[in-house]
């Protein structure tokens, strides 16, 4: 692994060259793990141009490390080696510090990582930024934590990228909102438990609809269970979550049609918690959901909201609004959509 004294040196003198080893590593790791992949594919999963692409190939190619066949391109063994030797230093130049200060200073937001790519078309983009998610959440985690956490694909992802040495078995995971949708996979009892067995935790599942809103308490009154993890729910002092599309999430809510559009028309980017907003943060509409509310959430101590993909600009804007100490881990790609925003 590079020193650090070394590495600062390089971003210092040399920036340009530490740039083209990143999309050099990147276009590498991409085709070994899609081999044999054609260069207009892998131009797609990296939102690289076609040209670039064979530009970067010609490169790795008359280095030895790649091959390319009639079925497509292919990492040769010493391809592999390389990648395997420069893994860590590509962990230290996947975090963009210039953009994560920028986006900071246009959100207002206390703290803001932002990881090379974007997690939109890059199942490794993703996996970087769950790693970067997990690995915040860990350094967090205290004797006694709570941790609450929201269901999805990236919360998915940040469970499975999760981590630790040291087993933090007085530290408990609870799903932050009951069940949404039909994929039991992304659900939030999912992540609650995977989460916990990766850091060697405790969890408490939530078993109902996040749909049932304010209901939840009468059915709390009959059900110990169901009680027991709202108490936990209203003792989280981390969250994590993703941060969701109003327009995405009203479907998976199955809201009805004149809801939506109602939400259309008040320009909803957002939904957290059963609330849609605007944004600049307002609420438009609450439409119930069983576990954490807004006015817990507002009180939580520590926040870190993930997401990737610059569809998700203005939705992450829009939730930055509601608390300016929250910590976000995003993607490259939506970092510039929020700086273009800004513009």
């Amino acid at each position: 692994m590079v020193p650090l004294d070394t590495f600062d040196m390089m971003k210092t003198i040399v920036p340009e060259a530490l740039e083209l080893f990143e999309k050099r590593y990147m276009i590498l790791r991409e085709i070994k793990n899609n081999q044999p992949i054609g260069r207009r594919m892998l131009s797609m999963k990296l939102g690289m141009t076609e040209r670039n692409i064979r530009t970067e190939v010609e490169k790795l190619v008359e280095q030895n490390l790649l091959d390319i066949k009639n079925m497509g391109m292919y990492v040769t063994d010493e391809g592999e080696n390389v990648l395997n030797e420069l893994s860590d230093l590509f962990k230290k130049i996947m975090i963009k510090p210039e953009l994560s200060k920028e986006v900071s200073i246009i959100l207002g937001v206390r703290d803001c990582y932002v990881v090379s790519g974007n997690s939109s078309i890059s199942e490794f983009t993703l996996k970087d930024l769950a790693k970067t998610a997990s690995d915040l959440l860990v350094s967090y985690l205290a004797p006694s934590s709570i941790v609450g956490v929201t269901g999805g694909h990236t919360m998915l992802a940040v469970a499975e990228q999760a981590f630790s040495k040291k087993e933090f078995k007085d530290v408990t995971v609870v799903p932050a909102r009951g069940g949404l949708g039909t994929d039991l996979k992304t659900q939030a009892n999912t992540v609650a438990s995977r989460l916990a067995h990766n850091i060697g935790a405790n969890y408490k599942l939530l078993y109902i609809p996040d749909s049932l809103g304010q209901d939840v308490n009468k059915l709390a009154n009959k059900n110990k269970e169901i009680k027991d993890t709202l108490d936990l729910i209203e003792m989280i002092d981390i969250f994590v979550f993703g941060i969701g599309r109003a327009d995405i999430m009203a479907k998976r809510r199955n809201l009805p049609e004149e809801k939506i559009q109602f939400l259309e028309n008040q320009q909803a980017v957002a939904e957290a918690f059963g609330h849609f907003f605007n944004i600049a943060g307002d609420d438009i509409l609450e439409y119930g959901s069983a576990g954490l509310s807004l006015k817990k959430y507002l009180k939580i101590d520590k926040v870190i909201g993930v997401a990737g993909g610059e569809e998700k600009a203005e939705a992450i804007m829009a939730i930055s609004s509601l608390r300016k100490d929250i910590t976000l881990v995003i993607d490259e790609a939506v970092a510039k959509k929020i700086i273009l925003n800004n513009f």
